[in-house]
């Protein structure tokens, strides 16, 4: 049994002083392999860093919504260099937060286009960042696949039924967090019983949003363990399976690492 961590910030406070042994609880448990992501121009060579170093860490290469406006000169040429590292199996994290609205909404649209340019060229999958921002999210995803497909996936899906229908209507993928063992998050819940077993994946976005029953604590990759647990029991499927399926999954999108 394997099970992925398809989402985790492996160089941020909370983990990057312990990195080795953070990483070791999380192979001690089944975790075999981390996508550790990047949010930040000056995050890149230090994530790409990690991934030289371990053979089971992966790496993305992007600017989250939040940076936008420090990074709106950015162009596709910069992202399209770092990208060609073999170790960079991913495009983002990007998107749209308007909840926080850290940066200009133009700006962050923009430069959600101009990541979802280098996806498109590389084949690489997009790795989506989406809060409080359903309905321009979706309208940008949709008018960007009307020029071409693309790979992408949801992270730490949070977002309504209609929304997620639409994403995978468009073929994305739903990456679900620690989130969903929230006794608050029913909504969620039902919605992740229905997605489809070929288009599911699992993370923790640690240091982030630790599952139950580690809630209130710095969140490792080790506990995508937990969450994978909830969900099987949630789909009415065996952990094993499901460790298997998303595995398999993330593979499947990131065919970079398979390769």
């Amino acid at each position: 049994m394997m099970l992925i961590d398809s989402h985790c910030h492996l160089e941020y406070e909370g983990l990057v002083e312990d990195q080795k042994s953070v990483l070791d609880r999380a192979r001690e448990v089944g975790i075999g392999g981390f996508l550790n992501i990047s949010t930040r121009r000056r995050e890149w060579n230090r994530v790409v860093g990690t991934a030289e170093r371990e053979p089971d860490v992966w790496a993305s290469v992007g600017i989250h919504p939040h940076e936008a406006d420090q990074h709106a000169d950015l162009g596709e040429g910069a992202l399209l260099e770092a990208a060609d590292h073999p170790r960079v199996i991913g495009i983002g994290e990007t998107g749209l937060d308007y909840y926080y609205d850290k940066s200009d909404r133009a700006v962050q649209q923009a430069l959600f286009r101009t990541h979802i340019a280098v996806a498109r060229e590389t084949g690489l999958p997009l790795i989506v960042h989406t809060r409080d921002a359903e309905e321009d999210t979706a309208r940008i995803l949709e008018e960007e696949m009307g020029k071409g497909a693309f790979p992408a996936l949801i992270h730490c899906f949070t977002a309504s039924a209609e929304f997620g229908g639409k994403v995978l209507d468009l073929g994305l993928t739903i990456s679900l967090s620690g989130i969903i063992t929230f006794k608050n998050a029913t909504d969620l819940q039902a919605f992740a019983r229905i997605v489809p077993g070929d288009r599911l994946l699992v993370e923790t976005d640690s240091p982030f949003l630790a599952p139950v029953p580690h809630r209130g604590r710095k969140c490792e990759p080790a506990f995508t363990a937990d969450t994978a647990r909830f969900v099987a029991d949630l789909r009415g499927v065996g952990f094993e399976q499901l460790a298997e399926e998303t595995t398999r999954n993330f593979f499947a999108l990131f065919k970079k690492a398979a390769a």
